[in-house]
This record gives structure tokens, sequence and C-alpha cells, in this order.
């Protein structure tokens, strides 16, 4: 795959042993049913999300994704997060530990058989919580920082996500059991091959917590300026040390971060505001209107109003 003209190769699951082969069938029944025509949907259980798509997309689709979990039921996907490539299907789960600007393509679906796929969002302080469980003596030293990880798909995290969604079909289980059988499959996260390394979002000292702190608050000041030396202040690091830890664990500098969430907000009001381009700009932080407009073309592959026309013109696809 190739990303701003370069070739780019996918991240493979981080257990080399063949992955196992689980029934999904079920699964993809249940995400069929509450998820019926294209499109991502969001549950009756909070945090819970399915999505269908029936055709494979060349075009990347460009959105915010927040610390969650990934399963597929069905087809596949490539997520592209700065120059990193992630690739996932029944096989594969995939978990984000921070908020990320990422980019994302269909890569296997048809109407007959629809990319189908579960997400559930995790919250840090159930995770910092129930570590205390898992890891009652401590957590072994990690050595690896990234905010993404793919991983062999575990059976019984694939069975505990369809009780789950089963939770919506009986009245008072959504409310009563749903939180019970979210907590068992962070439990099997945690004690999966990712466990350790997905345990860091929850501790305050952990170098993804501190750069989640200082996604926070870029993404609720993304229009401002800003300046790496107060970021790194704002999580009590030297300027150095962030940097190099923001990079490791998100694939990009805080400063390309900042504008790629401005350009995604940008994209945003255009198309749903009816916004033209310069007031769009000045919106999300731009003093140059030319200075935008180039980075908008070379990040969504052409000019604003040329971009968000076409995409009037097309059916919006997002997982």
């Amino acid at each position: 795959m190739k990303i701003n003209g370069k070739t780019a190769s996918p991240r493979r699951a981080d257990n080399v042993a063949g992955p196992n082969e689980p029934d999904t069938a079920k699964l993809a029944r249940l995400i069929a049913a509450y998820a019926p025509h294209d499109g991502s949907f969001e549950l009756r259980i909070p945090g819970l999300h399915a999505s269908r798509f029936s055709r494979i997309n060349t075009e990347c689709f460009h959105a915010i994704r927040l610390p969650s979990l990934c399963i597929v039921a069905q087809g596949a996907k490539t997520v592209i997060v700065g120059q990193e490539v992630y690739e996932y299907d029944p096989s594969r789960m995939l978990v984000f530990s921070v908020a990320l600007p990422v980019a994302a393509q269909i890569a296997q679906a048809s109407r007959s058989e629809p990319y189908l796929a579960l997400r559930l969002d995790l919250d840090p302080h159930k995770i910092a919580e129930l570590v205390l469980k898992v890891y009652p003596h401590g957590l072994p030293p990690v050595q690896e920082r990234r905010a993404v990880y793919v991983t062999s798909v575990d059976v019984s995290i694939v069975n505990a996500a369809t009780r789950l969604i089963e939770c919506l079909a009986q009245p008072g289980d959504a409310e009563l059991l749903a939180p019970l059988v979210i907590d068992e499959i962070l439990i099997r996260l945690l004690r999966s091959p990712i466990g350790v390394r997905v345990a860091q979002m929850g501790f305050a000292e952990s170098s993804v917590h501190r750069v989640a702190k200082a996604i926070s608050w870029l993404r609720a000041n993304f229009c401002q300026p800003m300046k790496v030396e107060d970021l790194a202040e704002l999580v009590n690091m030297s300027v150095s040390s962030f940097h190099e830890h923001f990079k490791s664990v998100t694939s990009m500098s805080p400063l390309h971060y900042q504008k790629v969430l401005r350009l995604q907000e940008a994209r945003r009001l255009m198309l749903s505001t009816m916004m033209d381009a310069g007031t769009a700009s000045q919106r999300v932080g731009y003093l140059s209107a030319s200075q935008f407009s180039r980075e908008y073309s070379r990040f969504f592959g052409s000019a604003p109003t040329k971009d968000i026309a076409r995409l009037r013109q097309e059916t919006g696809l997002w997982v």
C-alpha cells in the first residue's frame, strides 16, 4: 500500500503463532441484524457500535478513532495511522489505546458478504480498575510504545462479544448483564498477548497515558496556537522526551497531529454545514487561506472545493 507516494508495509498480529479460526457466523448474524444497512450504528449498550459495508472502497475515509477494541466478524479492513498500516479481519483483532486521526479502507466486502464489525469503546478508568485484579503483583515492564495493536483473535472474546449483543434482546439485560460481559471482555483482553501494553492506557505515569492527556488538550484546543513546550509541561516531560514519546505512540509529531485534526474538522464543516473553504480554514485556526488549500490538497488529494463537491455526490462510508 502507498501513503503519500511511499510504500508502507502493514503491521501483522503481535503474537506470531497462527491465529485461531473461531466460528464467527453467529456474531456476524447478530451484527447484521443491528446494522441493517451500510453505516455505523450506536447500539443501546453504551460504547458499543455495529458496522456494515457492502463494497470495497479504494479511497481512504478519514475520522478520529477513540480508544476501542475492534472485532471483524466478516470481511477485512485496513487502517492507516501516520505512516503505519494495520490490517485486520476475522482472524485478527485491533485495539486503539488513544484517540487517533486515522484513514481507513474496506478491503474485503460484497453485497452477499458485507463487511461486518463490532467496536467497543475502552474506558481508561475501567482498564486501570481491572488491571489491579489481573496483575495483582504489578505489571511487567513494557518497552514498546504504540497506540495501535493487532493481535490474533481470541475465541473467548468473540464468544463474549456475541453474548454482549444478545443482551440487547432481553429486557433488563443491557442494563444489568452487559456491564458484566464488558468486564469479561476487558479482562480477557488484558490477559491476551497485548494485555500488558493495553494496560498502560490506565496508568497515569505511563507514556501512553501521558500522550493521551496531551491528545485530549489538542482535541479540545486544535484551533488555538500550540507550543510543544507547553504540552510537554502539561504532562510533566521534557520537550525532547515528550516529542519522542508522542511520535512513538501516535506515529506522528504533535504539530502533524494538530494539522490533521484541523483538516478533518474543516472538511466536516464544509461537508455538513455548507461552509465555504475560507471560513472553514479560519474556524479551525489557519491564518493563511493559501496554506490551508495547499495542505488540504496534499492531505486529501484534491483542492477543498473540488473535494467537497465530489463527496456530496457520493455516499459517505465510515466504520
